[in-house]
């Protein structure tokens, strides 16, 4: 039928319609897919020998994986957008008007436009695959679910439950697509396809059902007033978590809203206009970008695949230690041996990732049976017996250099020289980890970002003498935990801790000018921060703030200068941030609730209440002027790893693209005149670096670049 789509009738009137890209891992509506589709659909409308279609996939694990990203990355006239949109939309009406029943045969991940065909569909049948996952995750890419998404979903299984999915840009588990009604069946993935060529024969010459919705979703979805309850409530929650910084929910959300109070054509029209500027618009096109960050981080590279890690070990437990393990145990299902020498620390170690599979529990990710049999596969031990069959340790112990290197000597010494040793250091060099260790190709930074269950960063640091394999390795074993690797050169603080010591300096500078600290943490709230950098100071922990400080002032002593008062934030051995419920903030339950007026008295500090509140850019302006010198000194290969390790590392607004692609927004030339400004006004250590100004006569960061 064509290089895309194969079509077969068999002679018990059942056709199987399969969606093969050649030379793709996954299937996705590309240009040249949509026009194939056109041209079956057309042809399909016109047979009368089929009794039911199939649609089905031949991509392991992937069903199909939505629209083409870089189409929509490419448009910027807003018209050529709706009319793509318009298109998408014909094209699955017209499929939905095939003159006999069709199934989404759904055995893999299913996203995006793939779900919007799937609805389409008269029916939507999933595997019991456990990491199969359908949904609209359009609103992360700055755009809404617009080839029916809006208008289809909230009719086959309630506008609560759609807009759940939809506002979120959420991907559900088949069995939860199932409960809800999005799956109108759910067979084994053993013989699925047996399963639905008989659900299929069963269809033909029958009417389609749809299950009601109860008594709830009527009161509130089946009267005027309880859809305006759903959608106000909707609309509030959606401002309160987006600070009305991201536009697609809210369209999303007016869309879903037309198409049930007007009908169909204007849920489809009201998808379109929004697509058109959503698509078309800087925050669309600074989250796309992101995207494709991430993208490219989860590929192996080339060459052959690296060696595959089977017996893993933790050195050092502790709540660090315990989320190292309990990943490992989660993801990739393998025993992990967890060392240390004192049997509180593995106490806490196992308490900890058993907290980590209780949340997964009551959120019912898991069962009782799969989380008894995963926390078996943590084994704490107080012996050294055992690590020398392990291929690969991951070091978590305190952050000194001497205590590291005596380890990294011995474990060397005694473990195969094939065994991967890696370090957690979150600022020591990696070289001068594995000064005293033999065969130190295979030594190599995996820094994992606390809380480790909650960050999905990993920086992998490659010392001078690291071997390319052992970094492959470590990135794809990063992967493996559902983590996304960045390839670092060893360097002080590497690059997220570098870059925020010179964001966090300065907001110690305005506080030490009288800022209050509320001021200043709401200042980068507002600019789109996650939290504030005082906030983050106690969420990092007091002590290991100050400790980092103190390693990266030693290594940058011409340009990183911290008040004099840097080691009272954590003088006080209680007051450690949130781990111990006080820091610049004090905590309840592990919540904070308000700014500890002791605080200022500890410092030797007077907040000024007639400042006027602070500029954020002043705290995003130093990291600028780092981040040229990380690429100048070769810490990261180019500003698209800079930017993705910012975004996953801190909270960097995604909506802003990332530091690189913000600065240049910005203009280099406007940010080297301010920094020219503070350096005058302020203090010479935000003088714009050589660097940044050689980068601004290039043209930006990404001037010449992908």
């Amino acid at each position: 039928m064509g290089r895309i789509f194969h079509l077969e009738v068999g002679a018990d009137h059942l056709a199987t319609l399969t969606f093969d890209t050649p030379g793709r891992k996954a299937n996705i509506f590309s240009r040249e897919a949509l026009e194939e589709l056109q041209a079956v659909v057309g042809e399909l409308a016109s047979r009368d020998d089929i009794g039911c279609l199939v649609l089905v996939s031949m991509k392991p694990g992937m069903f199909i994986a939505g629209a083409d990203v870089d189409l929509i990355a490419e448009i910027t006239d807003r018209a050529e957008a709706e009319a793509g949109v318009r298109f998408g939309q014909a094209l699955f009406s017209a499929w939905e008007a095939l003159p006999f029943p069709t199934v989404a045969a759904v055995s893999g991940t299913c996203v995006g436009g793939g779900t919007e065909i799937a609805l389409a569909s008269t029916y939507l049948v999933v595997s019991d695959r456990p990491e199969l996952r359908i949904g609209l995750p359009e609103v992360r890419l700055g755009i809404l679910p617009a080839w029916g998404g809006c208008t289809r979903l909230p009719r086959r299984i309630g506008a609560l439950a759609a807009l759940d999915i939809i506002l979120a840009g959420k991907s559900i588990l088949g069995r939860q697509a199932a409960t809800l009604g999005l799956a109108d069946a759910i067979f084994p993935e053993a013989g699925f396809f047996h399963h639905v060529r008989d659900f299929s024969r069963s269809r033909i010459g029958r009417k389609p059902r749809r299950r009601g919705r109860g008594f709830k979703a009527f009161l509130l979805e089946g009267n005027p007033l309880g859809r305006w309850f759903v959608f106000d409530q909707a609309r509030k929650r959606t401002l309160t978590q987006t600070k009305g910084r991201y536009p697609a929910p809210i369209a999303a959300l007016d869309a879903v809203r037309a198409g049930l109070d007007r009908g169909k054509r204007a849920g489809f029209e009201a998808e379109a206009r929004a697509a058109g500027e959503l698509a078309t618009g800087a925050i669309a096109k600074n989250l796309i970008h992101v995207f494709r960050l991430m993208e490219s981080a989860k590929k192996d590279g080339d060459g052959d695949a690296p060696a595959e890690i089977r017996r893993p070990a933790v050195l050092g437990a502790g709540t660090m230690g315990g989320g190292i393990a309990q990943l490992v145990a989660d993801k990739m299902e393998l025993p992990v041996r967890v060392k240390d020498v004192q049997s509180e620390a593995l106490a806490t170690a196992l308490r900890h990732a058993k907290s980590l599979f209780d949340k997964q529990l009551r959120r019912r990710r898991i069962r009782s049976p799969e989380l008894r049999r995963k926390m078996n596969l943590i084994q704490p031990t107080l012996e050294d017996a055992g690590l020398e069959a392990s291929d690969f340790v991951v070091e978590a112990i305190v952050e000194n250099l001497a205590v590291k290197q005596r380890v990294f000597e011995d474990l060397a010494r005694r473990l195969p020289q094939s065994t991967i040793l890696a370090s957690n250091t979150s600022s020591l060099s990696i070289d001068d980890i594995g000064k005293l260790a033999t065969h130190r190709q295979r030594i190599v930074g995996m820094h994992f970002f606390n809380p480790v269950d909650k960050m999905p960063l990993v920086e992998v640091i490659a010392g001078t003498v690291t071997s390319k394999e052992t970094t492959r390795a470590v990135a794809t074993f990063a992967r493996r935990l559902g983590k996304t690797p960045v390839m670092v050169r060893d360097g002080p603080g590497f690059l997220v801790n570098r870059l925020l010591a010179f964001y966090s300096a300065e907001a110690m500078w305005l506080l030490d000018e009288g800022h209050r600290v509320e001021a200043i943490d709401r200042a980068m709230l507002d600019w789109g921060m996650p939290m504030g950098p005082l906030r983050l100071a106690d969420e990092v922990g007091l002590d290991v703030s100050a400790k980092v400080g103190h390693i990266l002032r030693a290594a940058f002593p011409d340009r990183l200068f911290f008040p004099e008062w840097l080691d009272r934030l954590a003088g006080e051995p209680k007051r450690l941030g949130l781990k111990s419920g006080l820091g610049v903030y004090r905590y309840q339950d592990r919540r904070e609730s308000s700014v500890d007026p002791a605080i200022y008295a500890i410092l030797g500090l007077r907040p000024d209440s007639s400042l006027a509140a602070p500029d954020a850019e002043r705290m995003i302006l130093p990291m600028v002027n780092e981040a040229a010198r990380c690429l100048e000194d070769g810490i990261v290969d180019g500003p698209g790893p800079l930017d993705l390790a910012m975004v996953l590392g801190i909270g960097f607004p995604p909506f802003r693209g990332g530091l690189c692609r913000w600065a240049d927004a910005a203009g280099l030339p406007a940010i080297v005149a301010k920094l020219e400004a503070l350096a005058g006004d302020v203090s010479p250590r935000l003088a714009p670096s050589a660097a940044l100004r050689q980068m601004a006569e290039r043209g930006g960061f990404y001037r010449g670049r992908p």
